[in-house]
């Protein structure tokens, strides 16, 4: 057994016994693991979080218990009701991805991952036998969620503002002439924000054989539907299917994904005309799709977009200000995130940054505020100091 899997003892004290346990204990255990979670005067730089903006409006709903069988629109002899916030829920990202439900079916997802797979599953219906060409900047669960479906990954290269490579991609597909090519592109990478250009992959690998292109946007779709001037990226652009979420940008308590497919693939693709709408689960929670209703709703197409703009501007200035401290900070045009040169532990410890390799990086949403930029900067030349004495 590797040491990744080795199991490792539990802490005793969180042990399930065979008798109940003092309430009053496990009471204040959970209270100080909502006092460490809580962002207090150390908020979450790294990652989009601003759950306490909006948690006193979801709350009643994480107290409702729903069961959807089947997917939003399929025949069933029950139905709890919120089969119809999930279809307002679907027309609103598909306005968002370029198409209507006309064009497409799909499903909130209880995660992005989840989302995920079942674009991958649909496409691998149209292609049985595809290999997966996917960015080495793509988030690392698109090349886990084709190993466990047993699919082979092909890793491209990335631009140096972390979209993928055409060129590379041209070689690779080349080099598997006619198989059959299931592109991963990615609307948001995980540490630079980038957004791949959708129309121009599947034009690349449509020249080999036929293709499927996938798009991740969980990261970054709702950013790009409210930004001028950004590549091609959605349904709108060429996808034939798409994973987006809402719980990053909107502070949602749990993940949320949605997936959407194309009815109509088009026969230039040769391949078949519709896919079944067919989920990954036979029964499955409505709670995601409650909640990115209500918070959805409660902002409006205006609010979201102000958002979005609002982000993009302390964005703007956090690149103008981490430049000034001399970390090196690097932003893809319109994107939330921006990174810069990892600092020091105590700079990471203190804002909770998210690192890989030698960068760092910040998301600004929620917490990121112009204060927060200043005083993670001012952090940055201190740390640089250090260094230099």
């Amino acid at each position: 057994m590797s040491p990744r899997t080795a199991l490792t003892p539990p802490d005793e004290a969180l042990a399930i016994g065979f008798q109940p346990s003092p309430p009053e204990a496990d009471t204040r255990a959970m209270r100080q693991l909502q006092r460490a979670f809580a962002p207090g005067d150390r908020p979450f730089l790294g990652f989009p979080d601003h759950l306490g903006q909006v948690m006193d409006a979801l709350a009643p709903l994480l107290g409702l218990f729903t069961h959807q069988q089947g997917g939003p629109y399929d025949d069933s002899r029950f139905d709890d009701g919120v089969r119809a916030y999930e279809k307002a829920v679907l027309t609103y990202f598909a306005t968002l991805a370029g198409v209507c439900l006309d064009e497409a079916h799909g499903y909130v997802a209880a995660s992005a991952r989840e989302a995920l797979l079942h674009g991958l599953v649909m496409a691998r219906r149209g292609l049985p036998e595809p290999s997966v060409y996917v960015s080495e900047q793509a988030h690392y669960d698109v090349v886990r969620a084709c190993e466990l479906l047993g699919m082979n990954t092909v890793r491209i290269r990335a631009l140096g503002d972390g979209a993928m490579d055409p060129d590379d991609l041209r070689l690779q597909v080349r080099m598997r002439r006619g198989a059959g090519a299931l592109v991963v592109a990615t609307c948001g990478t995980p540490l630079h924000g980038a957004i791949d250009d959708v129309a121009e992959l599947r034009a690349t690998a449509a020249a080999f054989g036929p293709v499927h292109v996938h798009v991740d946007a969980s990261a970054g779709g709702l950013a790009a539907a409210h930004t001028d001037r950004v590549a091609s990226w959605s349904l709108a652009h060429g996808a034939h299917s798409i994973t987006l979420s809402g719980h990053p940008l909107l502070g949602l308590p749990v993940p949320a994904g949605v997936s959407l497919v194309r009815r109509a693939q088009g026969p230039h693709t040769n391949l078949p005309i519709t896919l079944p709408d067919r989920l990954l689960v036979g029964a499955r929670s409505g709670l995601s799709a409650l909640l990115l209703w209500a918070r959805l709703r409660s902002l409006g197409q205006a609010g979201v977009a102000a958002m979005v703009a609002r982000s993009q501007e302390v964005a703007a200035y956090a690149l103008a200000t981490f430049e000034a401290a001399g970390v090196a900070p690097e932003r893809f045009p319109g994107s939330l995130t921006v990174t810069f040169e990892r600092p020091a532990r105590w700079v990471i410890d203190k804002w909770r940054l998210h690192y890989s390799g030698d960068r760092a990086r910040v998301v600004t949403t929620g917490p990121m505020t112009y204060t927060a930029v200043d005083e993670l900067a001012a952090d940055l030349s201190a740390a640089r100091q250090e260094v230099a004495a």
